[in-house]
């Protein structure tokens, strides 16, 4: 079903000598989302492909920092109390990601979320 979504508080993946990816966490109605994650990968699953095993954090990538460059792994610690406006969710968007010196990004494919 449609939900209504906010970007809350944040965080990075990887450690804070080495940070990988900046993040923005979600809040709302992220039970749906958590929920349509874990259908997603057994079907995967079922499929034989491959899924991490480790639990799904609703996010939304900010940044990545590049390998061997000094990074402030304490950076995303700002936005531990930001809480923003809710959205309205009407739409799930499959992206694939082009990693490199100029990232780009595609939409694969996209869903209407309609009301039951």
């Amino acid at each position: 079903p449609p939900m209504s979504l906010r970007l809350a508080g944040g965080g990075r993946f990887g450690s804070l000598r080495r940070p990988q990816v900046a993040w923005a966490g979600l809040d709302g109605d992220v039970a749906p989302l958590v929920a349509l994650a874990a259908r997603l990968a057994d079907a995967a699953r079922a499929l034989r492909l491959p899924v991490e095993d480790r639990p799904f954090r609703p996010h939304l990538t900010l940044g990545r920092w590049r390998p061997g460059q000094p990074a402030d792994g304490t950076l995303t610690d700002r936005l531990a109390s930001y809480r923003g406006p809710a959205w309205p969710v009407t739409e799930v968007r499959l992206w694939e990601s082009h990693l490199g010196p100029r990232p780009t990004y595609d939409v694969v494919a996209s869903w209407p979320l309609l009301a039951e």
